[in-house]
């Protein structure tokens, strides 16, 4: 069938081969001895240190694959395994490690290995060769006592030796962090991390207070936290481990979107995830109070009956919400600044300028917004809401006016920028973050100088980031909130903009009319379908060929129709580049389907066997379509921006991202930072969009199949939306208008503003 043939059902692709079949044969539990080299890793997972690797052994003719838990261990390091042999039934003959030992490489090979392996910047394996040529079997000698010979290796000079010496002198030190922490299931990055973080401090703070790593340490998780506390001998019952394990949950809680949690609820959680008794965790919730770790706030009468107890908060985001609050209402209380304006004049004068006639709610947003102090537009895709931005800008602008546009995510402010001719910032640029303060300089302290900030993408911003934004506004600005509210909700706490609309207490336009233009896009006619409930049309019935569901009922058959459209078939049809214009949208992070897998998948299809760095069993290869997952903000790289590898260097072990031509550099310990992003999840996805989205639908989803969820992975599309899934996934992903609430007063609070 040819690429021009694309329709519901009819796209056949090859299934899937057998799979081998799995599960282990006997073993032989003769405790036994292997000793040899590390050469490579086959696989480590970074959460618990299990690693598959291969050795070259004493013995055997050729390598041998070890799998255990082999936390710190480095290739070309000599090593020393106890444990058994065991007979896979799909891999074959594997040595089961129990415990290990590592030793100084006694080889010239297994020296070269261990030094070439990148543990020491400024040593690659070319280096590492002539180190070796030079001083053979003297060489990590020579580096630990005699590093001014280093000299006479061939294109080492005196600044080179410093770095090499300066390398040598850290790794040492972080091999006795690690030494403390290997017993404790951290693995040698992390270490890494750690060091980085406290230094030379490391051991003392981490011995003091084991449960600050799972705050301070990005990728440790208070499991792993908690396991350290318990080796160190901090008991299961003490209140130290209690308190910990509170602020771990409301930190979960928060992940999950709440900005608060019922106190009963939250004792019964934790109790849970600590198994101790709730009394301990009841006065230790006490406890936090009294130190003013948390906030605890008596629930009024007035309150819904799901939240009937008393609420506990993170001090930080009962500050935010409290916050908002306040300064909305400094807002409100404050006169607009005063514009002589005929309203009905000014649109005449838009509409003729732009040639566009104004639909009557847009001309009503207009009006509203020469008066309003806070103001609320929404609506879905296709109904205006950029050209009534342009139109409010232009307007305002002409009347003298000072107009700030924000955005909280670089592709978003940079849509809007190109969509209104005028500058816009993510907001943390608005607010001018400072890196070395950790903190906005824009502030009460600093305010932002304008008479208007439009904001735009509202439905992605969590409440702390809204909070910053308040505070820098001076009294007298107006703020227009422009977002989609039945998107998801923003990543991280709160649901700001439809809490503000639930409030009753602020101007709100909603924008329901789809224009004609937007009409003839079956991407947003069908993401209104699907946003009221409806099933999207099933066939090509209208003349626009930007929307297609291919049905596909088991997941090995979406995966590789997948593979076909991305290679093949929209490359060819639609002229799209295959990495830089696709995007393929997931509801889920694990199993075939799902983002993790899907990343691997393309990356071979896509990039395949170029060079690499790993991190884990993940390579990075140049050319690769990465995501930042988290804020870092001294990279000045933010959760979501999505860059592209430009450059390794394996001596360095460092990779250089592509950020819409910004350069930025990652050290091998900050890989954790980055995924694939061939694929993502629709989460991930929110404030962009891309020329083709590819959307995945199965009933092993079936968690997530959320009428929200697919209506945001639709308006992701900007000319071509492809469903490749079962039926009857998309059907149950239409009807479920289920969405999980989240704990927040803000609405409530607003709706008591006088």
């Amino acid at each position: 069938m040819s690429s021009d043939q694309l329709s519901f059902g009819k796209f056949n692709t090859p299934g899937p081969g057998t799979s081998a079949g799995q599960g282990r044969g006997a073993a032989n539990k003769k405790t036994s001895t292997l000793e040899g080299i590390l050469e490579h890793f086959v696989y480590s997972n970074e959460d618990n240190g299990w690693s598959v690797v291969r050795v070259r052994a004493r013995g055997h003719r050729d390598l041998v694959t070890a799998v255990g838990n082999l936390l710190g261990v480095q290739p070309g390091e000599s090593i020393r395994f106890n444990g058994y042999w065991v007979n896979d039934r799909k891999y074959g003959e594997q040595f089961k490690v129990e415990s290990y030992t590592t030793i100084k490489p006694a080889t010239l090979i297994g020296i070269e290995k261990y030094l070439g392996s990148g543990m020491i910047k400024g040593i690659g394996p070319v280096m590492a060769s002539r180190l070796v040529g030079c001083f053979g079997l003297d060489t990590l000698e020579v580096i630990e006592n005699q590093p001014e010979r280093l000299t006479e290796v061939e294109g080492i000079g005196k600044v080179r030796v410093e770095r090499i010496c300066n390398a040598w002198q850290e790794q040492k030190e972080i091999k006795e962090v690690m030494v403390f922490l290997q017993s404790h299931g951290v693995t040698t990055t992390y270490a890494i991390k750690i060091y980085k973080q406290y230094g030379n401090r490391a051991i003392s703070l981490v011995s003091d207070n084991p449960y600050r790593l799972a705050v301070d340490i990005f990728g440790i998780g208070f499991k792993t936290a908690d396991k350290i506390a318990g080796n160190m001998g901090i008991s299961p019952t003490s209140p130290q481990r209690a308190q910990a394990g509170i602020l771990h949950v409301l930190s979960a809680l928060s992940d999950e979107g709440h900005i608060c949690y019922q106190r009963h609820l939250l004792v019964e959680r934790t109790a849970k995830v600590l198994d101790i008794d709730e009394k301990i965790i009841d006065d230790a919730v006490d406890s936090l109070v009294e130190q003013g770790l948390v906030m605890a706030e008596a629930v009024t009468s007035d309150v819904p009956s799901s939240m009937t107890s008393e609420l506990i908060y993170l001090r930080s985001l009962h500050a935010s919400e409290m916050g908002i609050v306040k300064h909305i209402e400094r807002l409100l209380s404050s006169n607009i600044k005063p514009v002589e304006i005929d309203i009905e004049k000014a649109i005449n004068w838009f509409e003729t300028r732009s040639g566009i006639v104004l639909a009557n709610q847009q001309k009503d947003a207009i009006s509203c917004s020469m008066q309003s102090k806070v103001m609320v537009v929404t609506g879905g895709p296709g109904t205006g809401k950029t050209t009534l931005i342009d139109g409010i800008i232009q307007i305002l602008k002409r009347k003298g006016r000072s107009v700030l546009l924000a955005a909280p995510t670089g592709r978003a402010a940079k849509r809007l920028s190109e969509a209104t001719g005028m500058e816009a910032k993510t907001i943390h640029r608005l607010l001018e973050f400072s890196p070395r303060l950790m903190a906005f300089e824009r502030n009460l302290d600093n305010l932002l100088e304008a008479d208007i900030l439009i904001l735009d993408e509202v439905s992605m911003v969590d409440i702390v980031l809204f909070y910053n934004v308040l505070k820098a506004l001076p009294s007298t600005c107006q703020l227009i909130l422009v977002g989609d509210v039945d998107q998801l909700p923003s990543v991280g706490p709160g649901s700001v903009l439809k809490d503000i609309i639930a409030s009753n207490r602020l101007d709100v336009i909603r924008l329901t009319e789809v224009f004609r233009q937007a009409q003839e896009s079956m991407v947003i006619m069908n993401a209104h379908l699907i946003n009221s409930g409806k099933m999207p049309y099933m066939k090509n019935e209208r003349a626009q060929n930007d929307f297609f569901i291919i049905e596909k009922e088991n997941p090995e058959g979406i995966l590789e129709t997948i593979k076909l459209l991305i290679a093949r078939h929209i490359p060819r049809r639609f002229k799209f580049n295959a990495v830089d214009d696709i995007q393929v949208l997931t509801p889920m992070h694990m199993g075939l389907l799902g983002a993790s897998n899907l990343n691997k998948e393309l990356q071979e299809l896509l990039n395949p066997s170029r060079e690499a760095l790993t991190r884990g069993n993940r390579d990075f290869r140049i050319g690769d379509k990465v995501m930042q997952i988290r804020n870092n903000y001294g990279l000045d790289v933010y959760n979501g921006d999505i860059g592209k590898v430009a450059a390794i260097d394996p001596v360095e072990r460092e990779i250089r991202v592509s950020f819409d031509g910004r350069d930025v550099t990652y050290e091998y310990s900050d890989l954790d930072e980055l995924i694939l992003a061939y694929a993502c999840s629709v989460h991930k996805s929110q404030g962009s969009e891309y020329p083709a989205v590819i959307i995945p639908l199965h009933t092993q989803h079936y968690m997530m199949l959320q009428r929200n969820l697919l209506y945001t992975a639709v308006t992701r599309g900007k000319r071509l939306v492809i469903i490749v899934g079962s039926k009857r996934a998309l059907a149950i992903a239409v009807k479920n208008n289920r969405i999980q609430e989240r704990h927040t007063r803000l609405a409530e609070r607003l709706a008591c503003l006088t």
